[in-house]
């Protein structure tokens, strides 16, 4: 049985992975058959390189292997393991995916699988050490110049340093470890070999600033110490400034715990809002252009929602288009583009839009609430639906809009957008589809809204719930324009 080696250089890179992989599996190379090297390590077995032989440039071109999209995450994350074996391991996965074990991964008691996850786990670990634990020390004598010191235990370096060009994009940086360091000139990441600790300083003016500001932070009612030191292990506590206050603020906890529980309490003081200067207000005399509505809307003050929000959202299309569309208000998208109905409810409109032959181009579309509404759990944006008294404090922006492009037809995409239109009281599901006639002669029928058909669970619910969209909006097919 013949026997072959490859060499990885470096041994973290994906790339030169995959190559070799291939490489080996297009000349049927069993994972036994296969020594794996890098650096300047030799094949106990003194076995010939598959690289750069008569035997790669005559490869067999067989049918490209083609692997989920998880398994090349995993194999990325692997790979800046220090694990000798890690290279193997996953050929090994791999050649038994390619014959014939496509749901591999999905066998969470596979001893492969099992050794993979475990790796994986241990470098995902040590990557948000690293973004927690790494401490930037000015240079002396150069401006906006800082150097990090690091000791990960994996081949972290490439992975985790584009977090910090993005994090530290203003400043020039570099981080050293023992075997590798990144730098950062402000334009473009680079990499070297690794340095010394030496070579990093071992302290700023900063830093007092910082043991400051910890030691007004710290909550001696919350001190787990055995938490703490979970997430801070000690082997870290010598590159961070803050672990020198540790020991006496560990010790003083108790005291300041019963400090704070005997001081007398005191009332809340009442948040009294500043109130917003130079915003522009709506009055009788209107802006003058559908431009200059949106950009006195950029700035509107009217109702809170404004201050958590990213930006006003106002409406989109041709300035005399014949239909317009009104939803409800911007979804975590639209705040963060500026643009309305660019999210997943958006994106289902698009779709009913195609399939009744609607250009989305020739729509004006907009919403009766120009702010996203939403409350925070965790990290994430939920939506959260918009009361009267925002939609009232929008409502002069919504017919602006309606009075500068006069379109023939008004289509209201959900209970709130039928309320700003027909106002309060308006029965969505019982009348959802009928004409209506409003004060100016133009016609108008509400629908549901696009997202409430996203939220419909069960076999035949969602479906249901499109179809009852496509019907409403099937009435706009007859509508002409006029001009």
């Amino acid at each position: 049985m013949a026997r072959w080696s490859v060499r990885i250089d470096p041994p973290w890179s994906l790339q030169a992975w995959r190559d070799a992989a291939r490489l080996a599996l297009r000349h049927a190379v069993a994972p036994e058959q296969l020594d794996w090297l890098h650096g300047e390590e030799a094949s106990l077995l003194d076995a010939p390189s598959l690289q750069g032989t008569d035997a790669e440039a005559g490869a067999p071109h067989d049918a490209p292997t083609y692997v989920a999209k998880v398994f090349v995450e995993l194999a990325a994350t692997c790979l800046c393991h220090r694990d000798p074996q890690r290279l193997s391991l996953l050929y090994r996965m791999l050649w038994r995916i390619a014959h014939g074990e496509r749901s591999l991964l999905s066998n969470p008691t596979d001893p492969d699988v099992l050794r993979a996850m475990a790796l994986s786990q241990a470098v995902r670990r040590d990557s948000h050490k690293m973004k927690a634990f790494v401490r930037f020390r000015e240079v002396p004598g150069q401006q906006d110049a800082f150097i990090a010191w690091f000791e990960p235990e994996h081949h972290i370096v490439d992975r985790v340093a584009p977090f910090f060009a993005r994090r530290f994009a203003g400043m020039r940086w570099a981080i050293l470890t023992p075997g590798r360091s990144a730098h950062w000139d402000g334009q473009a990441l680079s990499f070297g070999p690794g340095g010394r600790q030496s070579d990093a300083p071992t302290e700023d003016a900063r830093e007092e600033l910082w043991r400051t500001y910890y030691a007004n932070i710290f909550n001696p009612a919350r001190l787990n110490t055995r938490m703490m030191q979970q997430e801070m292990p000690a082997k870290y506590w010598k590159h961070l400034p803050e672990a020198t206050l540790l020991p006496q603020l560990v010790r003083d906890a108790g005291d300041r715990v019963q400090e704070m529980h005997d001081r007398q309490a005191q009332a809340p003081r009442r948040r009294i809002p500043v109130p917003a200067t130079g915003a522009p207000a709506v009055t009788d005399t209107a802006p003058a252009t559908l431009g200059a509505l949106r950009d006195a809307a950029s700035a509107c003050r009217r109702c809170p929602l404004w201050e958590p929000a990213t930006q006003t959202v106002f409406g989109e299309g041709p300035p005399n288009a014949s239909i317009m569309l009104v939803g409800e208000q911007p979804g975590d998208s639209e705040d963060l583009s500026g643009h309305p109905f660019v999210g997943p409810a958006g994106q289902l409109l698009d779709r009913a839009l195609r399939e009744l032959g609607i250009e989305r181009s020739a729509l004006y579309l907009t919403n009766a609430v120009k702010h996203f509404r939403f409350e925070r759990r965790g990290k994430r944006r939920i939506h959260s639906k918009p009361q009267l008294t925002h939609v009232n404090a929008c409502r002069p922006w919504l017919m602006g809009e309606i009075e500068k492009v006069r379109p023939q037809v008004i289509v209201c995409l959900g209970a709130t957008a039928a309320t700003a239109v027909f106002g309060a009281g308006f029965n969505l599901m019982a009348n959802h589809g009928r004409w209506h006639v409003l004060d100016d002669a133009t016609r108008a029928f509400a629908t549901v809204h696009p997202s409430w058909v996203l939220r419909q669970t069960g076999d035949e619910a969602p479906g249901n719930a499109y179809q009852l969209l496509k019907n409403d909006l099937q009435q706009l097919v007859e509508i002409k324009p006029t001009r």
